[in-house]
């Protein structure tokens, strides 16, 4: 996994956010605080900001995404900024000791390939998300989105797939799981406040997430 294909994806991905921030808030009005898209658009612009900055040329993947994460809990409030930027920590370490830069002495570092990186990534982020969110698939959050997308990862990677259609396959696995949050009653979050009322409403996290993969799959197609 390159620093300049993270780069990419980093700014695509605020550029996406920030087109859909509208969206995002008018799902979280429905189930939530109604502050999903204004915040999460704030942290990626924070993020630009980053990209923007001195040294930027010289970090590598890892690295990268370490610095998207710190941007984003230092700029977002609430719940998401804590999820998605420790998400984003997280994912940056197993990327960096993948690519043995960051690896204990004597601890090889993981098998190379840009699809191995984008797996190891998402197993990192979701474990993040589940365990500082308490939350696990059918609770109504992101990782409706997320964990579907790192089982298509895991298929990919088990298959010999080439990378951009494993990528495409995990957008359409996360697009699956946004879809499956409609009929859910959240069991987390502001939205389980709602109890039954919660059901029938897209989650926002989940739209969020679902976003920011697919984003992944056109930064890859792109090259």
């Amino acid at each position: 996994m390159s620093g300049e294909w993270v780069a990419a994806w980093l700014r695509a991905s605020a550029g996406a956010v920030a087109a859909e921030a509208d969206w995002f808030t008018s799902l979280d009005a429905a189930i939530g605080d109604g502050d999903h898209g204004i915040n999460l658009a704030r942290g990626f612009g924070r993020v630009l900001d980053v990209l923007d900055g001195p040294g930027v040329a010289d970090l590598d993947a890892g690295d990268l995404l370490v610095a998207a994460g710190r941007a984003i809990m230092g700029s977002v409030g609430g719940a998401s900024g804590a999820l998605y930027g420790r998400a984003l920590l997280r994912a940056g370490a197993a990327v960096s000791r993948q690519a043995g830069t960051d690896a204990p002495p004597g601890d090889p570092p993981a098998s190379d390939g840009p699809l191995t990186a984008v797996t190891l990534a998402m197993d990192a982020a979701v474990d993040a998300i589940a365990t500082l969110g308490r939350s696990a698939p059918g609770d109504k959050t992101m990782l409706d989105a997320l964990v579907p997308a790192a089982r298509a990862a895991h298929d990919g990677l088990d298959a010999g797939d080439p990378l951009d259609r494993a990528l495409s396959r995990m957008a359409e696995a996360a697009q699956a799981g946004l879809e499956s949050t409609r009929p859910l009653v959240a069991r987390r979050g502001r939205a389980s406040y709602l109890g039954e009322r919660s059901a029938g409403h897209l989650d926002p996290g989940a739209a969020s997430a679902a976003l920011l993969i697919r984003v992944l799959s056109e930064t890859a197609r792109a090259g």
